[in-house]
């Protein structure tokens, strides 16, 4: 068993024997603010082949390499879930991206809504947060985080068979439940802080895949109703079910 107790992502193919060069702010991070030395171990993933035990081979705060010495277990791919959320303030933003990574979404789309306050994203900041809490919660897959796109637009090349669990404010504290027969593909949609307009909710409700959701008798903040309705979703269609097959069997 590895005593490694740091993780790293690495843009990098993984394998027994494999070396793995470092760019400087890995190098920083692992000498200069972890103190690692020549010799101590690192567990590493980058997403594809898994979780490896690597060792440090060459120690500089500004490169370094590490050399891969065994699989520590295959990569575990998420449920076939993507979230859809309207961006809101950074920090709730952040902590958005966070969560859904630690909760098992498998992409993370950003939307402009009517009532979006944003109308623009630091993507790249965001995939950021994504490996970052992938690398704290012991996921082996970062979920990507794509650029902000308009939700009609997005919803007018919608797949088919891809259900849309909508959750929708205005049934808060009435019906509206998933069904745990509804199997396959999913992508749950939250919407801004002003919540969705109503053209909005009249289009999605005469959409053919939406399927309106309650999160219970209170109205959540945007963030909060993101942690919700992952959880329902897992809870009852995703890989948190007694008895569930491989992540990602759909």
């Amino acid at each position: 068993m590895s005593s490694a107790k740091v993780r790293l992502y690495v843009d990098h193919p993984l394998g027994a024997g494999q070396s793995v060069p470092l760019d400087r702010g890995q190098a920083n991070y692992l000498f200069a603010v972890m103190r690692l030395e020549a010799g101590d171990r690192v567990r590493l993933f980058n997403g594809r082949d898994g979780e490896f035990l690597a060792e440090v081979a060459v120690a500089n705060k500004k490169n370094g390499v590490l050399r891969c010495l065994e699989q520590l277990r295959g990569v575990q791919m998420p449920p076939d879930l993507w979230l859809l959320f309207a961006p809101i303030k950074k920090a709730r933003t952040d902590f958005i991206v966070e969560k859904a990574t630690e909760l098992g979404a498998a992409r993370i789309m950003p939307v402009q809504t009517d009532y979006t306050n944003a109308d623009r994203i630091r993507q790249d900041r965001l995939q950021a947060h994504a490996v970052e809490a992938a690398e704290q919660c012991g996921g082996t897959f970062v979920p990507p985080v794509d650029p902000l796109q308009r939700l009609d637009r997005m919803l007018a090349d919608w797949p088919a068979e891809r259900r849309l669990m909508f959750c929708d404010e205005t049934l808060a504290g009435r019906s509206g439940a998933l069904d745990p027969a509804m199997r396959g593909p999913w992508a749950v949609l939250i919407g801004p802080e002003g919540g969705f307009s109503p053209d909005e909710r009249r289009a999605l409700r005469d959409l053919p895949f939406a399927v309106p959701v309650a999160l219970g008798p209170r109205i959540l903040r945007a963030d909060t109703a993101a942690v919700a309705a992952l959880t329902l979703w897992q809870a009852t269609l995703g890989d948190w079910r007694d008895g569930a097959g491989e992540a990602g069997d759909g």
